[in-house]
């Protein structure tokens, strides 16, 4: 890294204010933004280009609410007005669908902190059980598996970003 650059800039700032946010509003998220959330989302690596990674916004409360009930990590779903579901297609990439859906879900979690939105990752890969609520509820076709549910909305409190730097954890030149 070049001296002279900027270490306060906004895309830094951004990453490093990030933070997994489980509480919102009743207010729900306007569809264009939920829109702007996935475009962000789609704008990750991918794996050869191939794009195996597909989305399913989520604004039906008796979905939300099954979910809620049936994810034991995403109850806060019950308390949501809306969710964004990651999906990858293992037909297109078989071997590599899971890291393209892991770079996508980052990008729409950074999108969201950057519109002042809260959300959280909750996984579904690899866990069969998740899975199949998902598979089920949502009537996914064989070859598409569900990756992960990010609920979203306007937090209801604030909430500060943990500080997870590890000067240990980095190695120069060598381990």
């Amino acid at each position: 890294m070049k001296e002279s650059a900027n270490l306060n800039n906004v895309a830094l700032e951004n990453i490093l204010n990030r933070k997994s946010v489980r509480r919102y509003t009743e207010e729900s998220i306007p569809e264009e933004m939920l829109i702007a959330l996935v475009r962000a989302a789609m704008a990750a690596p991918s794996a050869k280009n191939l794009r195996p990674v597909e989305f399913i916004i989520s604004t039906e409360r008796d979905f939300l609410d099954k979910m809620g009930e049936a994810l034991p990590y995403a109850k806060m779903l019950k308390h949501s007005q809306q969710a964004i579901i990651i999906c990858g297609r293992k037909d297109i990439n078989p071997n590599l669908w899971m890291l393209d859906a892991s770079a996508s879900t980052e990008n729409l979690l950074l999108a969201a902190e950057s519109l002042e939105f809260g959300a959280v990752w909750t996984a579904l890969y690899p866990y069969e059980q998740r899975m199949e609520v998902i598979s089920s509820l949502y009537d996914l076709p064989e070859n598409v598996v569900p990756f992960a549910v990010v609920p979203v909305g306007f937090p209801l409190t604030d909430s500060l970003p943990k500080d997870k730097f590890d000067e240990s954890k980095i190695h120069m030149n060598k381990w």
